[in-house]
């Protein structure tokens, strides 16, 4: 399956901004099933400095500055991408593999297993991720020492969608996640980082997944441009089998519609983009719009990068 992902993001000030400093994960990272060719940026005005890196977690990040004074700001990376095959393919596995026991003891007993040891990282509490009582009993129902881990995973993620209520108007990207949990509302972010709180205070490591997720129009209906979405979902690790993702805001585990842009510990080591800017005033207005194409391979490929 092949896509064409473009991103925009837009930002207006109340006054001129002097100069600002900015980190972007916007650049889909490449993976066993997903590759990517070099994204085409364009930023404006145009940044004085651009360059772009690795960072600690194998993610693709540009980092610019723009030293002229300016109101608005817009960035736009296009990517085309090919999901070589559908991943996590693992839907009628879920009965089979590591019990919750076992994947414990595994990790209690890693020796020199290089991605065992990585993988314990992801047990950590981080920035916007902390294990807690309350986080462990609202899970701790699903994980059975005998029970499949895999399937208790899948519990887990369908509880989420059915007890949490999706609701854009209540929550912050700073929003606490016992907040989240006392009013069972939020976003995909929300419902990622409570999932990996809650495996993580269960003792199972768990990391936090940005990327896009391709939506389909209604039958007979035409796409909207612009109407697909940034999401979040997350990945736990079973040692000896590996990472597998699950999607608590649609209650599955990810296909060929779900596009890795970059993953961390939690939202703060991945946001699309973080910067400094000097000047601006008290307020700003984003936009954001996110378009989400299947493309056949007789399409140009424009590989620009800024």
């Amino acid at each position: 399956m092949k896509y064409r992902v473009r991103h925009l993001t837009e930002y207006e000030y109340d006054y001129k901004v002097s100069t600002c400093y900015n980190r972007a994960h916007l650049l889909p990272r490449e993976t066993l099933t997903q590759s990517v060719n070099t994204p085409r940026v364009v930023i404006h005005p145009t940044p004085t400095t651009g360059n772009r890196r690795i960072d600690y977690f194998g993610n693709r990040v540009y980092h610019f500055s723009i030293q002229e004074p300016h109101k608005s700001l817009s960035i736009q990376v296009t990517t085309e991408i090919n999901i070589r095959q559908q991943r996590n393919n693992f839907g009628e596995q879920l009965g089979y593999g590591n019990t919750c026991a076992q994947v414990q003891d595994l990790l209690n007993n890693t020796g020199n297993n290089v991605e065992s040891l990585y993988a314990r990282e992801f047990l950590l509490n981080s920035p916007m991720i902390m294990a807690s009582e309350s986080l462990r009993e609202f899970a701790s129902g699903c994980f059975a020492p005998n029970k499949p881990f895999l399937s208790a995973v899948m519990d887990l993620t369908h509880k989420i969608f059915k007890e949490f209520e999706f609701d854009p108007g209540v929550t912050t990207v700073a929003t606490p996640l016992e907040e989240v949990l006392a009013h069972k509302r939020g976003v995909c972010q929300d419902f990622a980082h409570l999932a990996i709180g809650c495996m993580r205070s269960l003792g199972y490591p768990t990391r936090y997944i940005s990327g896009y997720l391709e939506t389909l129009p209604p039958p007979g209906q035409p796409r909207i441009i612009g109407a697909d979405a940034s999401h979040a979902w997350f990945s736990v690790y079973s040692p000896g089998e590996g990472w597998f993702e699950f999607d608590p805001t649609n209650d599955s585990v990810p296909t060929h519609q779900h596009i890795v842009t970059a993953w961390g510990r939690d939202y703060s080591d991945v946001s699309p983009l973080r910067g400094v800017i000097f000047g601006g005033g008290m307020t700003q207005s984003l936009n954001v719009s996110v378009d989400v194409e299947r493309f056949e391979d007789d399409l140009v490929n424009d590989n620009t990068v800024v």
